[in-house]
């Protein structure tokens, strides 16, 4: 650092071209041709292109980045977030430079260049002559709005993200940075105070928040895992010099009036505040230990001063710390967010600075997934409420029917040889539908639905078998410590819930098959009386003599003949009406209606985030078409229980006229099973109809389900490799930089408790005193054997005692003679 201020480093990025991404969205997404936005899509990559690479700090760079910024904002309305782009970014601060974090993500594009837009202000600010007044004022002003920006950032950017922020983005580091730009732009307000000759009382109340800030700031950091030690000592220095420059201004302020007991109290703390700045001087560059040591020099100077007068001519007493009255704070910098950030609008559309937002012509994102739910809705309340209602109600009277012997009874009766022209009906429909031969036809198709739809989910699961199986090996491999990214029914939990949910739905519509299955085969040969020809039927229903019709019989066959047709008109009746609801919904297009209350949002909120939400209140105006359709239910629930009730009465009546008549009784029952199974043979009809419907939007479920797991397992992948790659280089050389990163690591922990402890203890600890051995002078009679002296020279071996035989005694060579001690240079050097 060269300066006693410092300032944000860009974040650096590498170079995607947005406009290929969008043009593919558009093309498989969206009923517009990705041409007709080709100038748009140029566009959108030159900002991209002058946005990224602004990295000097020059105001020009200013309007690259909040246009490119207004763009991203809106654009945020008409695409989705995950577009597919790969925006990969480098972090600016921390310890992990060299590593760069990627996101298929326009929140993250955005805070970025939010980001370095805040950068650029701090640059801005640094690069001006703050020896004016004028260069003060206007820096304090780039402090502020850089401090605004990074707020920004972290209450509106950050929590829209939908994914984990960098780690440089996270709450504590952001809410560092803002900190510290905010006791810099205070700072500089500061100075310019100082500049142009403010009262002492003034500047003390500027002094003490620019404190507050550094000590915000320097606390939010060791909190934070990318501010660095040096910044925080910096801040940290910062923050109690700032408290000393208070205190001396307020000192100062005293004297002017002529309250010297008091200045003296607040010049000693004063030098106590310098002094605990001054603890952190290894760690501060020549500038900021320069401010240091002159304002201590300067205090030093009052103090000696004022102890003086007071001592000699004032006399006054001088109160402790804890009795001096707080010092009020005067804040002169704010976080101001610039307008070109916080309302966009203002910048885009005629007249906007911005020009024109690009893709304005492109039917918004949300606008489909509204027209979407909208279709889902009517949808449900279409087929659910209404027309399954309405088909229920028949499906009763028919059980009914059914459990009355009906209309089989009254058949045999009135037709007792020959066939009834309804069999004969029923039989020739299902003939001309191929009868038994479509069941099986649509059994089959449905199985191979169903088998394509399982294979597609096992293809999914098997992926996240896999992926699961490699994270576990890798676990395995490198342990749980240095792998320490998530497992894997974690990082996927929602591809796992759907695996439980997908499950529960085929193990379901299994049990709706077998059901089927077993209607087919309890009417299986019944339908094959049916599907066959009238011979077949006239042999399956046998003749029976012709019954003595009484006038009371007569009467009764009549009256429940009667009702029966009155059931065929009821059921005729829903028919055609649930024709006619599917129909009133197959032609309920609300596309250019919800255009329309698009573009009236968009004009009366231009910059406002399109959301589905904002059409609950058009659904709900558009569904009450059906109101009357729905009220109908009731009226006909009204008729089938007078209904119902006429037709047990007749039929009782029916039946206590012929009691003791048994001479149809076989014909009816012949009669109505077919009767049951043509009943039947629709039922299936409708149920395999509903399986085929289930089974392909069960193929869109799992073909998502798969292409998801794909997607996953391929980036767990990506996310492997890297990992492996860095456990591997860690592994390989533990260099420098890495050292440093743990000394640092273990400084920011042994910062953050003696930060917690603001009161250093009042008891100097008492340093050791040295002594040293008394050591025993050597005596003046001669050497000591065994200590070598200058007269001995130098000898090899010199510890063995010599021989009385000239010999010299090795204990691990006893039977070696060995040459004299002292060496002969001319000898050279032999190995033995």
């Amino acid at each position: 650092m060269t300066s006693n201020i410092l300032f944000l480093p860009f974040r650096k990025t590498y170079s995607v071209s947005l406009s290929t991404a969008i043009r593919q969205y558009i093309s498989t997404k969206y009923d517009q041709h990705p041409d007709m936005f080709v100038g748009d899509l140029e566009a959108i990559d030159k900002l991209r292109a002058d946005a990224v690479n602004s990295l000097e700090p020059h105001i020009s760079g200013i309007k690259k980045l909040t246009a490119y910024a207004a763009q991203l904002v809106w654009m945020g309305g008409k695409f989705p977030i995950d577009i597919g782009v790969d925006f990969t970014w480098h972090p600016a601060l921390g310890y992990n430079l060299q590593t760069p974090v990627s996101q298929n993500n326009l929140r993250f594009e955005l805070a970025n260049v939010l980001y370095n837009l805040a950068a650029l202000y701090s640059q801005l600010a640094v690069s001006l002559n703050r020896s004016t007044s004028e260069g003060l004022k206007l820096a304090c002003n780039y402090f502020s709005q850089a401090a605004g920006v990074i707020s920004h950032i972290k209450e509106k950017i950050i929590p829209d993200m939908r994914s984990s922020p960098p780690e440089d983005m996270d709450e504590m580091t952001l809410e560092s940075i803002q900190q510290l730009l905010l006791a810099q732009g205070q700072e500089c307000f500061w100075s310019k105070a100082v500049k142009d000759g403010m009262k002492d009382g003034t500047i003390a109340k500027l002094a003490a928040k620019v404190s507050d800030f550094y000590d915000q700031a320097a606390e939010y950091g060791t909190k934070s895992n990318t501010i660095s030690t040096e910044w925080i000592h910096h801040m940290t220095a910062k923050h109690h010099h700032f408290a000393a420059a208070a205190q001396y201004r307020a000192a100062r302020d005293c004297l002017e009036k002529q309250e010297y007991g008091e200045e003296v109290s607040r010049l000693r703390d004063s030098i106590t505040c310098v002094n605990e700045g001054l603890k952190e001087s290894r760690y501060l560059n020549k500038i900021v230990l320069g401010d240091l040591n002159g304002l201590k020099a300067k205090v030093t100077e009052e103090l000696k001063r004022a102890e003086k007068d007071n001592d000699i001519i004032y006399l006054m007493p001088v109160p402790p710390k804890s009795e001096l009255k707080t010092l009020a704070r005067a804040g002169m910098a704010t976080a101001r967010v610039p307008q070109e950030i916080s309302d966009p609008a203002s910048t885009l559309g005629d007249g906007g600075q911005f020009g024109q937002p690009l893709f304005a012509k492109l039917v918004p994102y949300a606008v489909h997934v509204a027209a979407s739910l909208y279709e889902d809705r009517k949808n449900r309340l279409v087929n659910v409420s209404i027309i399954d209602e309405l088909e229920g109600m028949t499906n009763k009277l028919r059980d009914l029917l059914q459990s009355l012997n009906l209309p089989g009874s009254l058949q045999a009766l009135e037709k007792p040889l020959g066939l009834p022209p309804s069999l004969t009906s029923h039989a020739e429909e299902i003939r001309q539908q191929e009868g038994l031969h479509r069941l099986r036809r649509s059994m089959h198709e449905i199985s191979k639905l169903k088998a394509n739809d399982t294979a597609i989910f096992q293809e999914g699961i098997e992926l996240l078998k896999s992926e699961a199986a490699e994270d576990d090996r890798a676990k395995l491999k490198y342990g749980t410590d240095r792998w320490s990214r998530q497992a894997s029914q974690q990082a996927a939990d929602k591809l796992y819930a759907k695996v439980t949910e997908i499950d529960g739905y085929l193990k379901s519509a299994a049990s709706s098959d077998d059901l089927v299955k077993n209607k087919l085969k309890e009417c299986e040969k019944v339908l094959g009386v049916l599907s066959g020809s009238d011979r077949d039927l006239e042999e399956f229903v046998p003749s029976s003599r012709r019954a003595t019709m009484t006038p009371n019989v007569e009467r009764a066959a009549y009256n429940l003949r009667h009702m029966l047709n009155e059931f065929s008109r009821l059921e005729s009746r829903r028919r055609r009406q649930i024709e006619k609801v599917r129909d009133k919904a197959k032609k309920d297009d609300i596309n250019e209606v919800i255009l329309a209350e698009t573009a009236r949002i968009e004009r009366e909120m231009p910059m406002q985030k399109i959301e589905p939400a904002q059409f609950e209140n058009l659904f709900e105006q558009r569904l009450e078409r059906y109101d009357d359709d729905h009220r109908l239910l009731t009226t006909e629930s009204e008729e089938q229980e007078q209904l119902a009730a006429q037709l047990k009465e007749a039929n009782s009546a029916f039946t206590n006229a012929r009691k003791g008549d048994s001479s149809t009784r076989d014909r009816e029952k012949a009669l109505q099973k077919l009767e049951n199974a043509y009943v039947k043979y629709n039922e299936i009809v409708s149920n395999l109809e509903m399986g085929r419907k289930f089974y392909n939007n069960l193929a869109k479920i799992v073909t998502t389900f798969r292409d998801d797991c794909k997607a996953f397992a391929y980036q767990r992948r990506v996310e492997a490799g890297q990992l492996e790659n860095d456990l591997s280089n860690a592994m390989s050389a533990l260099n420098l930089s890495q050292v440093n990163s743990l000394q640092d690591q273990k400084h920011r922990e042994t910062l953050r408790s003696q930060y917690s402890v603001k009161a250093p203890s009042t008891e100097p600890l008492t340093a050791p005193t040295p002594t040293r051995a008394a050591v025993q002078p050597p005596s003046p009679t001669g050497p000591t054997p065994g200590m070598w002296n200058p007269d001995m020279g130098i000898k090899f071996g010199g510890a063995l005692a010599q021989q009385p035989n000239g010999d010299v005694h090795n204990p691990a060579y006893p039977n070696t003679k060995a040459r004299g001690g002292q060496w002969d240079i001319n000898q050279g050097v032999r190995f033995s």
